[in-house]
């Protein structure tokens, strides 16, 4: 039987095709999540960190964001940065004095040594909360939240955040606050988010429970 090199060329082009097809329906299904995070009080909590971990471990392959924490007047802005596993977080100082970079977590230890202006990297390459500060100024302090999956989203002063591109499926809820401190994520509960959401549904009502509270 005589064969052509055209054969395998539509066959890879056919592949390409339905790969393209795929992804555009999973793009399609997809949509914002909007949530709202309280303490057990009712108080509405800025800075709070949610994700969804899907329940069938079917994580889309990272593409992490890179990220920024400035040192400006002898504090680190933002407190709270949250990034997928795998990203790279700069750490410009744009005070005229130097800082000493530095954190002793567990998912994360590193020492940018002291330096004054520019701007170091470290990339966050485990899942964990990472706790920063300076060897120079003890006030200082921010929180790196690293998660394993592509729906996180951060808090505003309302409380309230939207989680992005949501396919359908079923999660667990997992939720970080800077009151935790080194302390884990909190699983507060589990989310299905159906084939179709309707428009102006209700954010997601999520408690976390706090000590002091």
């Amino acid at each position: 039987m005589k064969t052509t090199g055209r054969l395998p060329l539509r066959a890879a082009l056919m592949g390409a095709r339905l790969a393209v097809l795929a992804l555009a329906l999973h793009a399609a299904a997809a949509v914002a999540q909007d949530f709202q995070v309280r303490d057990s009080t009712g108080a509405a909590l800025d800075d709070a960190v949610v994700y969804l971990t899907p329940e069938d471990g079917k994580v889309p392959p990272p593409r992490p964001a890179p990220a920024s924490i400035v040192q400006q007047h002898k504090m680190f802005m933002p407190l709270v940065t949250v990034v997928q596993k795998g990203a790279a977080v700069d750490f410009p100082n744009r005070d005229d004095i130097a800082h000493d970079v530095y954190s002793l977590s567990d998912a994360k230890r590193f020492e940018l040594k002291l330096y004054r202006g520019g701007s170091k990297r470290v990339v966050f390459d485990k899942p964990g909360v990472v706790t920063i500060g300076c060897n120079i100024h003890d006030m200082m302090i921010a929180y790196v939240v690293v998660v394993d999956t592509p729906y996180f989203a951060k808090t505003g002063s309302t409380g309230r955040g939207e989680l992005p591109q949501v396919p359908e499926g079923r999660y667990r809820v997992a939720v970080w606050h800077p009151r935790l401190g080194n302390a884990p994520a909190v699983v507060v509960g589990a989310f299905t988010r159906p084939a179709s959401a309707p428009a102006g549904a209700e954010p997601l009502s999520l408690t976390l429970p706090l000590r002091g509270d």
